[in-house]
């Protein structure tokens, strides 16, 4: 090969673009190095290391021969990430026993990293009189519109709209809108998910 010129490289397809970067997580998810994988399967190194750069295809005796040594399945390999959509009023509503709000968890009931539950908080809306905990390690809260008062141990924080704020879910506290002729609009984000 000449000094200037590339050797033309196929194109991935979207499925083999997605193979490529999972045959590298999963490999890269036990520990394997390039050269580990190439021994156990009679690949070439480099082919290995193209075929995680989705710069080569292979055969099928090849897939499922690497998918043996990652401990996966092939079929692994093809399917669709967990995603889920949730469209603008359409969370699932929730009660954590506030009064005078509507609250709508935002992320699906299985999510166990974190939970994002959009808030509305009439005027006198609170999380009632009583100091109480989560069992989250994290609670981040967003004010959209209005203003919120959060009340935390012995300290009191005023939130407008705009303002963020993060504090330890286990740490006692309550919440209400700070304002009685306006709503408050706010996003929790606990993690993980109590």
């Amino acid at each position: 090969m000449t000094a200037g010129r590339r050797r033309p490289v196929a194109q991935p397809t979207a499925t083999s673009a997605a193979i490529g970067g999972r045959l590298r997580s999963a490999r890269q998810a036990r520990g394997l190095t390039l050269q580990q994988v190439a021994d156990a399967t009679g690949l070439n190194k480099g082919f290995i290391s193209r075929l995680e750069r989705d710069e080569v295809s292979l055969s099928v005796a090849s897939l499922v021969s690497i998918c043996d040594v990652l401990g996966i399945r092939v079929g692994k390999l093809f399917e669709a990430p967990p995603t889920s959509l949730v469209r603008a009023d359409q969370g699932r509503p929730i009660n954590f026993g506030g009064s005078k709000v509507r609250e709508f968890l935002l992320t699906p009931g299985t999510q166990t990293h974190l939970q994002v539950i959009h808030s509305t908080l009439e005027p006198g809306g609170s999380g009632g009189e009583q100091l109480y905990t989560l069992d989250c390690e994290v609670e981040f809260v967003y004010v959209v519109r209005g203003q919120l008062k959060i009340l935390i141990s012995d300290e009191a924080v005023l939130l407008s709209a705009g303002d963020a704020f993060t504090f330890p879910g286990r740490e006692p506290h309550t919440w209400s809108n700070a304002r009685d002729d306006a709503e408050c609009e706010v996003l929790w984000v606990l993690a993980p998910a109590p």
